[in-house]
């Protein structure tokens, strides 16, 4: 789309060539940190870590720089038509029913997935993929979080949805992107703690109408994809994860479930795109990445063993135990056997006796 095609400037002007018209202080910070990553960047043990960390970075830079996108150059933003799937798909909206009794107990329950397991999950499950799944998981896990999230803040831009706190304060009538964002549930946490850990934060959100796909979502579903992939008999604590934090979007009138189903799908695509081709493949015997004494990428196509024949014409003989022996074709090269007894003389099986007794 234009407006696609023209914000992509605004990112360069705002990030790479350090716009003029930020304070210098905040453009020097700016410098720094593009340093410190680059030169991070050449030595081999920094490198393993802040190599895959780049799409992730990417992912917070584009999300930040989508408050310089001028507002001409954005689509309208939709209001009705979450709220019309939510009823034509569910037959209710099922944010506000949940959100409709409210609790201190409900909205702690709430703001832990929420409000602090969403920020540090990530951290959380690369470590422990990192120690416990096979070499290559992390950097992998990674960059799949950081190109997913890029996919979902750019169909936010593209089809930008008003979130349920939206009707709830203003109904179904047309918004702009001069509004603010708002903490909606999480205002009730910060008058419990009695600080402002998420009102002033949320009113400066960069994308406001960014209902659709839900993040949260799909961060807890590739977390729980990827859980699942190394610890496959503690699913059940995964997928729990996975659907306390989708109530808790809904609770705190976040996201409707139709962005939460959306989120899930996104991230299970992205998950099996890289299961497929460049995910190592866990072993069950082994506890620790420092156990592993080689590693298998990606899903096998020839561990069936018994296929006609693979893509580059190499046949599977290897997975029929008949053929061991020095005398076997395995060892000789030959798809029929060698030695003189065996060996086939004439159209028929007859052995040498029988055809010396027919002269």
């Amino acid at each position: 789309m234009d407006f696609l095609r023209l914000s992509i400037p605004v990112v360069v002007d705002h990030w790479l060539l350090l716009p003029h018209h930020d304070p210098i202080p905040w453009t020097l910070a700016k410098t720094a940190i593009a340093t410190m990553l680059l030169f991070s960047l050449l030595l081999p043990l920094t490198r393993q870590f802040f190599l895959p960390f780049l799409p992730i970075a990417g992912w917070l830079i584009f999300f930040y720089a989508c408050q310089f996108v001028p507002s001409d150059w954005r689509p309208a933003i939709w209001v009705r038509v979450l709220p019309a799937m939510e009823n034509i798909l569910y037959g209710a909206n099922i944010s506000n029913i949940l959100s409709a009794h409210q609790s201190v107990v409900l909205d702690i329950l709430a703001w832990i997935p929420y409000g602090l397991c969403h920020y540090g999950a990530p951290f959380v499950v690369s470590l422990i993929l990192f120690i416990f799944g096979p070499p290559g998981t992390t950097p992998l896990f990674a960059r799949t979080l950081g190109y997913m999230s890029m996919v979902a803040v750019t169909i936010q831009l593209a089809f930008p949805c008003s979130p349920p706190w939206y009707e709830n304060l203003y109904g179904l009538a047309p918004a702009d992107y001069s509004m603010q964002g708002n903490p909606a549930g999480l205002a009730r946490i910060d008058k419990l703690l009695g600080i402002d850990l998420y009102t002033s934060g949320f009113k400066q959100s960069p994308v406001v109408f960014g209902a659709f796909p839900s993040l949260h979502a799909a961060d807890s579903t590739l977390a729980a994809l990827f859980m699942s992939h190394v610890f496959p008999r503690l699913k059940p604590l995964w997928v729990t994860y996975t659907l306390w934090m989708w109530w808790a979007t809904m609770y705190l009138s976040h996201h409707y479930a139709v962005d939460l189903v959306c989120g899930g799908l996104l991230a299970t695509v992205a998950f099996y795109f890289a299961k497929t081709r460049f995910l190592p493949r866990a072993q069950p015997d082994k506890m620790f990445r420092w156990d592993y004494d080689f590693v298998e990428v990606g899903d096998s196509f020839r561990e069936v063993g018994y296929d006609l024949a693979s893509l580059d014409g190499d046949f599977n003989l290897d997975s029929d135990e008949w053929t061991m022996g020095s005398s076997s074709s395995v060892s000789s090269g030959s798809l029929s056997p060698v030695e003189d007894h065996y060996a086939w003389e004439g159209e028929t099986l007859t052995s040498n006796h029988d055809l010396e007794s027919g002269r």
